[in-house]
């Protein structure tokens, strides 16, 4: 038995998930936009449900739902929802994500998810981390579709994606009328490319607010704004 990765408020164990707990799941539990108070929050794919156990640390959302494929990190989602001080407000459907907008009548006040994508063309011979990391296991554009058909009228999406891939989520969201409210350009320190984009769309065009986060200035050197983010969380920040 692994140990369990701990958290100021809560631990998850990992053992059985396949993508284990890393920045991008962080940034994006920490970035989300609760300003709107969400009664109802949503986590498509939550893996070991790190993202929904931050907002539900975040949020005083009284229903917190989350969505996973795969046998073993659903199980694992559920012991770790079970094992946090919010047990109550936490919930994990095993499902996929088209049964589960066919069956599901509830909008969500936000929707958040970390899909899976190809951090670059290879695959391995683990089939389950594969399944975990990669696009086909849930399409973009599937990812949008539904998100916009589980979305409340005033509520929130948020999602972080390579940034190469920014233009064609935000033009995939214009198709199911998402539009792109906020944007945080992600760089690992200040000389790296812009490497992941943090999105957040609404079903009401607003103007679009863009910022950038640096992540450390030299190894292990974090910046103030990265500490500032994610310093809830975080033991050692």
């Amino acid at each position: 038995m692994s140990k369990p990765f701990k958290f100021k408020e809560f631990e998850i164990h990992q053992d059985r998930c396949a993508m284990k707990i890393g920045t991008d799941g962080v940034l994006l539990g920490a970035w989300a936009s609760i300003d709107h108070h969400p009664f109802s929050i949503l986590d498509i794919g939550a893996g070991t449900g790190i993202i929904a156990l931050m907002l539900a640390q975040r949020s005083s959302a009284e229903l917190i739902d989350a969505m996973e494929i795969d046998d073993d990190a659903y199980e694992q989602c559920v012991d770790n929802f079970e094992n946090a001080p919010w047990g109550d407000r936490l919930f994990c459907y095993h499902a996929a994500l088209e049964e589960f907008v066919d069956e599901i009548e509830d909008k969500y006040d936000l929707i958040i998810s970390n899909p899976p994508f190809y951090s670059e063309d290879y695959k391995t011979e683990d089939k389950q981390r594969d399944l975990a990391r990669f696009a086909d296991a849930l399409p973009f554009n599937h990812l949008i579709d539904s998100a916009s058909k589980l979305l409340a009228d005033h509520g929130v999406f948020c999602l972080i994606v390579p940034f190469k891939e920014e233009n064609h989520i935000i033009e995939l969201a214009s198709k199911v009328s998402l539009f792109p409210n906020k944007i945080l350009h992600v760089r690992g320190n200040p000389d790296s490319d812009i490497k992941r984009s943090l999105l957040q769309f609404s079903l009401t065009r607003t103007d679009l607010e863009i910022n950038e986060l640096i992540i450390e200035t030299e190894r292990h050197q974090y910046t103030d704004d990265y500490i500032n983010l994610t310093k809830d969380f975080y033991l050692k920040m």
